[in-house]
């Protein structure tokens, strides 16, 4: 007989470019995705949950200069043969939505969502295939006071998360300024164009000096290559740069400036015109130049958007993984895009929107030391006698009722010891003893588990005798005494 090959055992491993979310990180991001959404239903917008998988027609171009339907997403064929995937960001799934239903909501529609989105990129330190953004989009209106509210709302978003004024700037920009810079250079090859646009986006790495460089002849990098430039002359490169060094003192001086930069381009001066209406907007709310400005500098997102652009930027220092320091950077960025609906439609609909990265916010809380890294666990009520499980649910019940995290020990109660060490593995602040001896005197023991962890480290006999981590209550008086103890902590 042949003998049967034994399966091996799978890995216990996360895939590539994933990762586990524990504890206190699942409860954080809950609680500021509560936050954020708090905000955006004050502002008036409405929840949206769309499906997770979306066609590969819907998703549409998801990477620049990718055109193979199952590159950059997680696709697969369905029974039907139709080509499906998991949704690369939540903007596209809101086009297909209005478009599908669009006879029954309101215009504007003014959505908000929340939810992992997957991208089949290279993962790296970081940046994973899957995570979590948060959007707020207006849908079906064409002024730029959609665009102006979406700036304020970000605003009040970072603030009540937590990120104080002076921590953080909203940045402004249109996409329409850039194009009537381009309009003035009067290039008229797409691919000279691209490349211009390519050049451009590099701006916050290699700045204006290295910018002239690439639009030029060229520059050497770190680390030593040659890379070729655009080939413009320093005259055809001048819009560009007086474009993208245009920031002034206040909002006037720089719309001075960008108006002198495109020239005679109308789309260039409509752009400048919307750039000034939002300034008006924001100051008539009271969104001055310490939370959101106009800076030319941004210019997130070239090939998508097709107006006002805007970028959340923390400016606090860290230290990066060298030890050097650095500013944290963005974390929520957007913009309008009036060309997305139009796919299903045929007609042009006007929208925009933010999206928040959800994990990088995470990350600058943490920095700033407003979220604790490790999160309180549950009251433990342990067990000195199984055959008494009944009592000891009964307590568990009334701290529960009381509005406290509290459970039952339901590992083997034999080691009292076992007990107390799952306790402090859970994190746990206080923990329930009720034997044989505190049941016949109606009382129970309750241990301040915290205080006793502190006093372990570096109290004195006297120390411990003044402030007695453990204390005798009467039965009755159990929830009483767990909030008293947990309200100190």
């Amino acid at each position: 007989m042949a003998k049967v090959k034994k399966q091996p055992r799978p890995k216990a491993v996360t895939p590539k470019g994933f990762r586990d979310y524990f504890g206190a990180e699942v409860s954080d991001r809950a609680a500021m995705l509560s936050k954020i959404a708090g905000v955006y239903h004050r502002y008036g917008f409405d929840a949206l949950e769309s499906s997770a998988v979306e066609t590969v027609e819907a998703l549409g171009k998801f990477l620049p200069d990718v055109d193979r339907p199952n590159e950059g997403v997680f696709a697969w064929q369905d029974e039907d043969d139709a080509w499906v995937a998991l949704r690369y960001d939540l903007t596209a799934p809101l086009a297909r939505v209005y478009a599908q239903h669009r006879n029954d909501l309101p215009l504007p529609y003014r959505r908000y969502a929340m939810g992992p989105v997957w991208r089949n990129e290279k993962p790296g330190p970081g940046r994973y295939r899957q995570f979590y953004q948060c959007d707020a989009d207006t849908v079906g209106a064409a002024s730029v006071a959609a665009d102006a509210e979406i700036c304020a709302m970000l605003s009040d978003v970072l603030e009540d998360v937590g990120i104080p004024r002076g921590d953080y700037i909203v940045r402004v920009n249109n996409r329409k300024v850039l194009n009537g810079v381009l309009e003035c250079m009067g290039l008229s090859d797409d691919g000279q164009r691209d490349a211009v646009l390519r050049t451009i986006d590099k701006f916050d790495k290699v700045g204006e000096a290295g910018v002239r460089e690439l639009l030029g002849k060229g520059r050497l990098d770190a680390s030593g290559a040659y890379i070729d430039g655009v080939g413009l002359s320093v005259e055809q490169a001048e819009p560009v740069l007086a474009f993208l060094t245009s920031k002034g003192a206040d909002a006037t001086e720089t719309l001075t400036k960008l108006r002198a930069a495109i020239g005679e381009s109308l789309i260039g001066a409509e752009g400048v015109d919307e750039l000034r209406q939002i300034a008006d907007l924001l100051a008539a709310q009271g969104y001055g130049p310490d939370r959101i400005v106009i800076d030319p500098s941004v210019v997130r997102g070239l090939g998508y958007y097709t107006g006002p652009v805007f970028e959340a930027e923390l400016t606090f220092e860290i230290l990066d993984d060298k030890g050097r320091k650095r500013q944290f950077g963005s974390v929520a960025g957007g913009g309008r895009y009036d060309d997305l609906v139009k796919r299903f439609t045929g007609q042009e609909v006007p929208a925009t929107g933010v999206s928040i990265g959800v994990d990088r916010l995470l990350a600058a809380l943490r920095e700033k030391g407003r979220i604790q890294s490790v999160e309180s666990g549950p009251v433990v009520v342990t067990v000195m006698d199984r055959d008494r499980m009944a009592d000891y649910q009964a307590m568990v019940a009334e701290l529960r009722a009381a509005g406290i995290r509290a459970e039952v020990y339901l590992g083997n109660p034999k080691n009292f010891g076992n007990q107390l060490k799952y306790a402090d593995k859970r994190n746990s602040p206080v923990a329930v003893i009720e034997g044989g001896d505190e049941k016949a005197q109606g009382i129970v023991q309750i241990k301040d588990l915290i205080l006793g962890k502190q006093m372990a480290e570096n109290a004195t006999l006297e120390e411990w005798k003044e402030r007695p981590s453990q204390y005798e209550v009467a039965r009755g008086d159990l929830v009483a005494k767990v909030r008293e103890i947990l309200e100190q902590q």
